[in-house]
């Protein structure tokens, strides 16, 4: 399995902390908030990679945190090439150029790089896996569909099958957020490629 972290945007909601500096880098209890997700990935055995997709602002920001950074997982810092928030590709481009880059010949573990939440990523990883070959959505429920509009806004049916997936909506369906936590077996790597081309 290859973990893609995706680390590639401006961060422009958080102005002027952000402004020329990665949000994923940002500190809190004095440790940058993508460590956190490192960190989880130290126990996993069964990682061959950790790709870390950012931009051309922030690449060399990236590369120092990942010299200081004491792992036992290989980690890649790949510069998606673009400079400002009005040439991003987003999320769903960066994840494709990593996916062409690396091959399909393995599953994609992939998360926000300003992602922070306390619970490991074992049992999700062994669940996903248990559902290959189904794409698994890491979501979380926050009870509270007026705090939900400032998220992606999932809804699911009786089998737990997203039926719904709206980004930031100003009348949500349910308090279940996605959390930019995804399980892609690797015969599900080509969707994202034919997403974008349609």
């Amino acid at each position: 399995m290859k973990v893609l972290i995706l680390a590639a945007g401006y961060g422009t909601r958080l102005y002027p902390y952000t402004k020329n500096f990665p949000k994923p880098l940002l500190k809190l209890n004095q440790k940058p908030i993508i460590q956190y997700l490192t960190d989880k990935l130290e126990n996993i055995n069964d990682i061959s990679k950790i790709i870390v997709v950012t931009n051309g602002r922030f690449f060399n920001y990236f590369r120092n945190w990942e010299k200081g950074l004491n792992s036992r997982n290989k980690i890649c810092i790949v510069n998606d090439l673009t400079q400002s928030p009005k040439d991003k590709l987003g999320a769903i481009a960066d994840t494709s150029l990593i996916f062409d880059q690396e091959g399909f010949d393995e599953d994609f573990l992939v998360l926000g790089g300003d992602n922070f939440f306390n619970e490991p990523l074992d049992n999700f990883i062994l669940q996903a896996k248990m559902k290959t070959p189904a794409v698994t959505i890491g979501i979380c429920d926050i009870k509270n569909k007026q705090e939900a509009r400032y998220y992606g806004v999932v809804s699911l049916n009786r089998n737990k099958r997203i039926v719904s997936f709206q980004e930031k909506p100003a009348h949500p369906k349910s308090s279940l957020i996605a959390m930019c936590l995804y399980y892609f077996p690797k015969e599900t790597l080509v969707l994202i490629k034919k997403y974008l081309n349609d």
